[in-house]
């Protein structure tokens, strides 16, 4: 599997399927499957019993893995979905580095 270049926090924009354009924060990445949760896309409905936490039941809605090779990491400097190149950092680790602009990040 290769290294996924998308953390939690990062802001991405989906590049394939029914939420094509849409950018969300990441909220969960899940590198042994290469699957990443993003805020506001893949919602999925799912019906549940009553419970402690959730004492009515009924249908929840959250949202599903989506697979990291349909995400693109936006820049934060120039607001573009971009690729990610890796370069030494100014304090010598390494930083990833937007393919566009050449801003670390």
């Amino acid at each position: 599997m290769p290294k996924m270049n998308v953390k939690k926090g990062d802001q991405v924009e989906i590049l394939s399927g029914k939420d094509k354009g849409a950018r969300g924060e990441v909220l969960r990445a899940i590198p042994d499957r290469g699957k990443v949760v993003v805020e506001g896309v893949a919602v999925v409905k799912r019906s549940t019993k009553p419970n402690q936490t959730n004492q009515q039941g009924g249908i929840i809605e959250h949202e599903a893995a989506i697979d990291v090779s349909n995400v693109a990491l936006v820049c934060p400097s120039c607001g573009k979905a971009t690729r990610v190149g890796h370069a030494e950092g100014t304090d010598g680790k390494k930083a990833r580095v937007c393919k566009k602009c050449g801003a670390q990040f």
